[in-house]
């Protein structure tokens, strides 16, 4: 069974998410309503996926995701804990600085439920929760030069095969796994053993971070246009 914490400073939310989750078979297994508790509960718990409002007292949800990804967690099975984060914005600066920290993605607060569903489910299952062109979107426009971070970047990106930077590239473009494979030629099936060994390479969570890294070096630029 999935297993879920709710984290948002609204009792309404978190009672009608958790009613909806139920529903379907989610285990709610927590709820918090600050970042401090977001952080105990899922220490307490190892859910499957957290959803993490972003403003909260105490602390807000960005630290506690931070922290919660920081420290590693596991499953009950021995997956990762993923983060998704809870906004009221679609363009909110603090949702691209979760994303950057780990987050593996984004709900607007008025989600419809057979969406929410499907979002914890596809988290649960390793997969990144915002279409490309949205994860493009919002990297173009919060993201910031990090020269320090950018030279570490680039030593990592030198494990890449000339394939892999490609894949990169297009993936950062806003192309899907089906787009990549049309534009590059190759089966659907390749571009995911691509992109799986760029995560692997470069060590990160998700697509959503391959993209921010992408962006971080400047092996593409928020001028860049998408191919074709």
């Amino acid at each position: 069974m999935t297993r879920v914490v709710i984290a948002d400073d609204q009792a309404l939310v978190r009672t009608g998410f958790t009613m909806i989750l139920a529903a379907e078979g989610i285990e709610v297994v927590g709820h918090a309503a600050t970042g401090v508790e977001a952080v105990a509960a899922t220490r307490r718990s190892r859910p499957d996926v957290v959803l993490m409002d972003i403003r909260m007292p105490e602390m807000d949800g960005l630290e506690a995701t931070r922290r919660i990804l920081a420290d590693a967690p596991a499953t009950a099975g021995g997956d990762p804990v993923r983060v998704v984060i809870l906004t009221t914005f679609d363009l909110d600066q603090y949702v691209y600085a979760a994303l950057a920290a780990g987050a593996s993605g984004f709900l607007l607060k008025d989600v419809t439920p057979d969406h929410l569903i499907h979002a914890v489910r596809l988290v649960r299952d390793g997969d990144a929760l915002l279409a490309p062109a949205i994860t493009r979107r919002l990297v173009e426009r919060f993201t910031r030069p990090d020269p320090e971070r950018a030279t570490t970047l680039h030593r990592d990106l030198a494990t890449l095969t000339p394939r892999e930077l490609e894949v990169l590239t297009l993936l950062a473009g806003g192309l899907s796994n089906l787009e990549l494979a049309a534009a590059l030629q190759l089966s659907e099936a390749t571009v995911k053993t691509h992109v799986t060994r760029i995560l692997t390479k470069l060590q990160l969570r998700d697509r959503v971070q391959a993209v921010v890294v992408a962006y971080e070096t400047g092996l593409v630029t928020p001028t860049a246009r998408r191919p074709g």
